[in-house]
Protein backbone atom coordinates (compact mmCIF):
# COMPACT_ATOMS: atom_id res chain seq x y z
CA UNK A 1 0.00 0.00 0.00
CA UNK A 2 1.46 3.42 -1.05
CA UNK A 3 2.26 5.85 1.42
CA UNK A 4 -0.46 8.19 -0.52
CA UNK A 5 -3.39 5.48 0.02
CA UNK A 6 -2.54 5.36 3.80
CA UNK A 7 -2.66 9.26 4.52
CA UNK A 8 -5.78 8.92 2.44
CA UNK A 9 -7.16 6.75 4.31
CA UNK A 10 -6.11 8.18 7.76
CA UNK A 11 -7.62 11.43 6.42
CA UNK A 12 -10.78 9.41 5.69
CA UNK A 13 -11.00 7.93 9.18
CA UNK A 14 -10.79 11.20 10.73
CA UNK A 15 -13.07 12.50 8.52
CA UNK A 16 -15.62 9.86 8.89
CA UNK A 17 -14.83 10.38 13.13
CA UNK A 18 -15.88 14.13 12.91
CA UNK A 19 -19.15 13.04 10.44
CA UNK A 20 -20.56 10.42 12.63
CA UNK A 21 -19.36 12.64 16.08
CA UNK A 22 -22.59 13.33 18.28
CA UNK A 23 -24.96 11.20 16.51
CA UNK A 24 -25.92 8.76 19.35
CA UNK A 25 -28.31 5.87 17.48
CA UNK A 26 -27.49 4.48 13.51
CA UNK A 27 -30.05 2.25 11.82
CA UNK A 28 -27.84 -1.53 12.38
CA UNK A 29 -29.14 -3.32 9.01
CA UNK A 30 -28.22 -7.07 9.07
CA UNK A 31 -29.81 -9.73 6.22
CA UNK A 32 -31.75 -12.33 7.46
CA UNK A 33 -31.72 -16.04 6.61
CA UNK A 34 -34.46 -15.14 3.74
CA UNK A 35 -32.23 -12.36 1.73
CA UNK A 36 -34.41 -9.47 3.26
CA UNK A 37 -32.69 -6.80 4.92
CA UNK A 38 -33.60 -5.59 8.60
CA UNK A 39 -32.63 -2.76 10.33
CA UNK A 40 -32.92 -1.81 13.99
CA UNK A 41 -31.72 1.37 16.18
CA UNK A 42 -28.21 0.85 18.03
CA UNK A 43 -26.53 3.11 20.03
CA UNK A 44 -22.37 3.51 18.72
CA UNK A 45 -19.95 3.25 21.69
CA UNK A 46 -18.33 6.50 22.59
CA UNK A 47 -14.78 5.18 21.58
CA UNK A 48 -11.93 6.92 19.37
CA UNK A 49 -13.02 5.75 16.17
CA UNK A 50 -9.98 3.88 14.43
CA UNK A 51 -12.04 2.56 12.02
CA UNK A 52 -14.27 0.27 13.56
CA UNK A 53 -17.81 1.23 15.61
CA UNK A 54 -18.80 -0.77 18.59
CA UNK A 55 -22.10 -1.64 19.90
CA UNK A 56 -23.71 -3.66 23.00
CA UNK A 57 -25.99 -6.39 22.04
CA UNK A 58 -27.67 -9.55 23.61
CA UNK A 59 -25.38 -12.46 22.62
CA UNK A 60 -28.86 -14.58 22.11
CA UNK A 61 -30.54 -12.01 19.75
CA UNK A 62 -31.70 -12.17 16.24
CA UNK A 63 -29.35 -9.95 14.54
CA UNK A 64 -26.22 -11.69 16.35
CA UNK A 65 -27.53 -14.75 14.51
CA UNK A 66 -27.72 -12.73 11.59
CA UNK A 67 -24.26 -11.61 11.81
CA UNK A 68 -22.94 -14.47 12.03
CA UNK A 69 -24.59 -15.90 8.76
CA UNK A 70 -23.24 -12.79 6.81
CA UNK A 71 -21.35 -10.28 8.58
CA UNK A 72 -21.76 -7.18 5.84
CA UNK A 73 -23.56 -4.93 7.51
CA UNK A 74 -24.80 -1.26 6.73
CA UNK A 75 -24.98 1.81 9.33
CA UNK A 76 -27.25 4.95 8.47
CA UNK A 77 -26.68 7.83 10.71
CA UNK A 78 -29.13 10.95 10.37
CA UNK A 79 -28.80 14.49 11.80
CA UNK A 80 -31.64 15.98 9.81
CA UNK A 81 -31.71 19.27 11.93
CA UNK A 82 -28.13 19.38 10.53
CA UNK A 83 -28.45 18.18 7.34
CA UNK A 84 -25.69 15.66 7.95
CA UNK A 85 -26.16 12.24 6.06
CA UNK A 86 -23.95 9.23 6.69
CA UNK A 87 -23.74 5.66 5.14
CA UNK A 88 -21.42 2.99 6.61
CA UNK A 89 -20.53 -0.44 5.15
CA UNK A 90 -18.45 -2.76 7.02
CA UNK A 91 -18.28 -6.20 8.19
CA UNK A 92 -19.12 -7.29 11.63
CA UNK A 93 -17.82 -9.71 14.22
CA UNK A 94 -19.45 -10.74 17.76
CA UNK A 95 -16.86 -10.25 20.44
CA UNK A 96 -17.34 -11.26 24.34
CA UNK A 97 -13.81 -9.93 25.47
CA UNK A 98 -14.45 -8.71 29.19
CA UNK A 99 -11.97 -6.26 29.16
CA UNK A 100 -13.18 -4.48 26.13
CA UNK A 101 -16.98 -4.63 27.56
CA UNK A 102 -15.42 -2.68 30.62
CA UNK A 103 -13.68 -0.24 29.04
CA UNK A 104 -17.22 0.81 26.77
CA UNK A 105 -18.91 0.28 29.31
CA UNK A 106 -21.46 3.12 30.86
CA UNK A 107 -24.01 3.36 33.63
CA UNK A 108 -26.67 3.65 30.91
CA UNK A 109 -26.23 0.08 29.79
CA UNK A 110 -26.85 -1.16 33.22
CA UNK A 111 -30.75 -0.47 32.14
CA UNK A 112 -30.37 -3.18 29.56
CA UNK A 113 -27.95 -5.17 31.54
CA UNK A 114 -28.76 -4.94 35.10
CA UNK A 115 -26.19 -7.50 36.29
CA UNK A 116 -23.51 -5.14 34.79
CA UNK A 117 -20.50 -5.86 32.54
CA UNK A 118 -20.36 -9.42 33.93
CA UNK A 119 -24.09 -9.93 32.30
CA UNK A 120 -24.13 -13.52 30.74
CA UNK A 121 -26.19 -12.04 27.86
CA UNK A 122 -24.25 -9.23 27.09
CA UNK A 123 -21.50 -9.44 24.06
CA UNK A 124 -19.98 -6.82 21.74
CA UNK A 125 -20.55 -5.77 17.85
CA UNK A 126 -17.46 -4.62 16.21
CA UNK A 127 -18.13 -3.08 12.02
CA UNK A 128 -14.54 -2.43 10.68
CA UNK A 129 -15.48 -0.09 8.38
CA UNK A 130 -14.93 -0.62 4.64
CA UNK A 131 -16.91 1.99 3.02
CA UNK A 132 -18.59 5.49 3.92
CA UNK A 133 -20.93 7.98 2.27
CA UNK A 134 -21.62 11.12 3.92
CA UNK A 135 -23.96 14.28 2.76
CA UNK A 136 -23.18 17.35 4.77
CA UNK A 137 -25.04 20.36 4.15
CA UNK A 138 -23.32 23.02 6.73
CA UNK A 139 -26.07 25.96 5.77
CA UNK A 140 -28.33 27.34 7.35
CA UNK A 141 -32.40 26.54 5.90
CA UNK A 142 -32.25 30.26 4.83
CA UNK A 143 -29.05 29.43 2.82
CA UNK A 144 -30.18 25.99 1.49
CA UNK A 145 -33.79 27.48 0.12
CA UNK A 146 -32.01 30.78 -1.63
CA UNK A 147 -29.70 27.91 -3.39
CA UNK A 148 -32.76 25.36 -4.25
CA UNK A 149 -34.62 28.54 -5.64
CA UNK A 150 -31.18 29.81 -7.45
CA UNK A 151 -30.93 26.22 -9.17
CA UNK A 152 -34.72 26.10 -10.18
CA UNK A 153 -34.81 29.34 -11.62
CA UNK A 154 -31.80 28.94 -13.74
CA UNK A 155 -31.98 25.51 -14.50
CA UNK A 156 -28.65 24.28 -13.01
CA UNK A 157 -28.51 21.54 -10.75
CA UNK A 158 -28.73 22.21 -6.95
CA UNK A 159 -26.04 21.25 -5.03
CA UNK A 160 -26.61 21.49 -1.52
CA UNK A 161 -23.20 20.33 0.41
CA UNK A 162 -20.54 17.99 0.61
CA UNK A 163 -20.92 15.00 -0.27
CA UNK A 164 -18.36 12.06 -0.51
CA UNK A 165 -17.39 8.57 -0.82
CA UNK A 166 -14.73 7.12 1.51
CA UNK A 167 -13.02 3.62 0.96
CA UNK A 168 -10.75 2.99 4.42
CA UNK A 169 -10.08 -0.90 3.55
Amino acid sequence: MSTETVTAQSEDVKKLAKMIHGIDFAMFTTATEEGSLRSRPMSTQKTEFDGSLWFFSDIDSGKMFEVEQDRHVNLAYAEPQNQRYISVSGRATISRDKAKIKELWSPAIKAWYPEGPDDPKIALIRVDVDQAEYWDNPNNKVVTLIGFIKATMTGERYMPGDHAKMNLA
